[in-house]
């Protein structure tokens, strides 16, 4: 048996290759340098994931560069609704859409909107 400590600097987000190919696409056509993760209270349930292409981040953002051209912000306040995401992104039909695989949200809103955590 071993004992492990929890590391809040290791990675609580993880992206698909479909989804770091989408964002490499998005930054190459914004002004922003990275993509910016972060919730916002929201919604009948909740939370909101919010995505952003920003310059810069906040001081106190987590960095993960995923690849030469795409730096992953994830806002440090958020982490304890974030932590284990995976972000996909999904096509439905002719529709492709950002999907967040989270183990935290124990509800979501009839609509997708929003989602509420254990």
């Amino acid at each position: 048996m071993s004992v492990e400590s929890f590391d809040p600097n290791s990675q609580v987000v993880t992206v698909s290759p479909a989804a770091l190919a989408h964002f490499r696409r998005q930054l190459s056509s914004a002004q922003g340098k990275s993509v910016r993760l972060s919730v916002k209270k929201s919604g009948c349930t909740g939370f909101m994931y919010a995505i952003d292409l920003v310059e810069q981040g906040s001081a106190s953002d987590l960095h993960y560069q995923l690849d030469e051209q795409v730096e992953l912000l994830v806002d440090s306040n958020s982490l304890e609704v974030l932590s284990g995401t995976q972000i996909d992104l999904v096509r439905e039909g002719v529709n492709q859409q950002i999907k967040f695989i989270n183990p935290n949200v124990k509800d979501e809103c009839g609509c997708g909107e929003s989602f509420s955590v254990n």
